[in-house]
């Protein structure tokens, strides 16, 4: 029984042998706890990984994205950070005026996969290999123009919004195309759309503007034979029903902003969840027991034969101990 076939089964809900798991971690977590993280992978190795870029030209950017400092992405979007570890925040954008839209640079370099080096990673792996893709129109966007402006944007629809949207669209629709006719078992988008409480805009404008990029992605997954994994953060409780029409495999939310037996009610055995457990309480500030019981409420909502992954985040702040509770309750729950 091979990971990817773990993995295959727990989507298509024909009761794998166990359920599959993945951790995330950032650069923080590596340097603040390194033997815990590594006693961590040895009892739980991955059953998901993502391919590496093996990219022919390198892309341009400036500074390194998890140290202190400035660091430029491949756009041009300057990032601030204050603590190594983890990722800055924009705090001056690209694109302060309409009249720049068409100074934007498009990272070409990140179309330049050596496909055969891709296809060569994924024979030698028994695990289920997501794309290097992350595609993210709305933090791109967001990124560009600055969170204020592009509020004011999507309320006001200046001319040049249409643009800047059609040209990152276009953009990832390339990049996925392209990731699609590898052998890699599924593409990846990912864009933060809740609050705490609800979503970061009304899901009616939600509907009209973004949806149909996601379903553009799906769509390209699909007609290739590929799985499409989703991320978001916060509470998007409101489109999880537009996510599911759009044929959307793989959700990685944060269920514990939700209500979850609610979500498991309407949508277990429709849409698989690929984790997580809640970071922003638990794995910092509960216990291992905390932890456990957690992980048995996301089964008994979200578990149908199938339909979750047991993931989770080593972020900054979380115990090592939580973090390893999280597969060892997900393996007792089998």
């Amino acid at each position: 029984m091979t990971s990817r076939r773990l993995v295959v089964d727990s989507l298509e809900f024909r009761s794998p042998a166990r359920v599959p798991r993945q951790l995330w971690l950032l650069p923080w977590a590596e340097r603040t706890w390194p033997a815990e993280l590594a006693s961590i992978r040895e009892r739980f190795p991955d059953d998901i990984v993502t391919c590496p870029a093996f990219l022919r030209e390198p892309l341009k950017t400036q500074g390194q994205e998890y140290e202190p400092g400035l660091f430029v992405d491949e756009w041009g979007c300057r990032f601030e950070n204050k603590q190594a570890g983890i990722i800055g925040q924009v705090k001056d954008p690209v694109l302060t005026s309409w009249a720049g839209v068409d100074r934007i640079r498009v990272p070409a370099e990140r179309l330049t996969v050596d496909t055969a080096k891709v296809d060569g990673f994924c024979a030698d792996a028994e695990a289920f290999v997501l794309g290097k893709t992350w595609s993210r129109p709305f933090e791109l966007i967001q990124f560009l123009r600055g969170p204020e402006n592009l509020y004011m944007d999507l309320a006001e629809r200046p001319e040049g919004l249409a643009g800047l949207m059609a040209k990152v669209h276009a953009f990832f629709r390339e990049e996925m195309e392209l990731w699609a006719r590898t052998d890699v078992d599924a593409l990846v988008f990912a864009d933060d759309w809740g609050g705490q409480n609800g979503l970061l805009i009304s899901p009616a404008l939600w509907r009209e503007l973004f949806k149909p990029l996601y379903r553009d992605y799906v769509e390209i997954a699909h007609r290739h034979g590929k799985y499409a994994f989703m991320h978001s953060d916060g509470h998007i409780a409101a489109i999880l029903p537009d996510l599911v029409e759009i044929g959307l495999d793989a959700l990685n939310a944060q269920l514990f902003t939700m209500d979850i037996e609610a979500i498991g009610r309407e949508f277990a055995g429709k849409l698989v969840f690929w984790g997580e457990v809640d970071r922003q309480h638990l794995l910092p500030y509960g216990t291992p027991a905390d932890v456990g019981a957690a992980v048995r409420r996301v089964r008994r909502a979200l578990w149908r034969e199938g339909g979750c992954i047991a993931q989770c985040e080593f972020g900054i702040g979380a115990r090592p101990e939580n973090v390893a509770a999280v597969f060892e309750a997900w393996d007792r729950t089998a």
